[in-house]
């Protein structure tokens, strides 16, 4: 049986798979297409709010505070949220399985 992260190991976990996943930092993501009628939501706001998230966890954790459990909690469903809008934006694959 496999043990358990700590809080702090499962967020930079967290981290690691959000910077792998999301085009955080590819410019064509920062673009707002205003001419696209398509668009749900704006992905540039949505992966804006992420990465500061994930830049303001990254540095809390190096400074040695321990996130709490509802912390950790929030930013995964904040990010389940990202990811679904960059799937129907379509600049992500969809890669869970249903």
């Amino acid at each position: 049986m496999s043990k358990k992260p700590d809080l702090a190991t499962a967020m930079l976990q967290l981290i690691d798979e959000v910077k792998n996943r999301f085009p955080l930092y590819e410019p064509d993501t920062y673009v707002c297409s205003i001419r696209n009628t398509d668009c749900q939501g704006c992905p540039k706001k949505l992966l804006e709010m992420v990465d500061s998230e994930l830049c303001f966890w990254e540095s809390a954790i190096r400074q040695g505070r321990t996130p709490k459990f509802d912390e950790l909690r929030r930013f995964g469903k904040l990010c389940q949220s990202v990811e679904r809008n960059l799937i129907r934006n379509q600049l992500i694959a969809d890669t869970r399985s249903n």
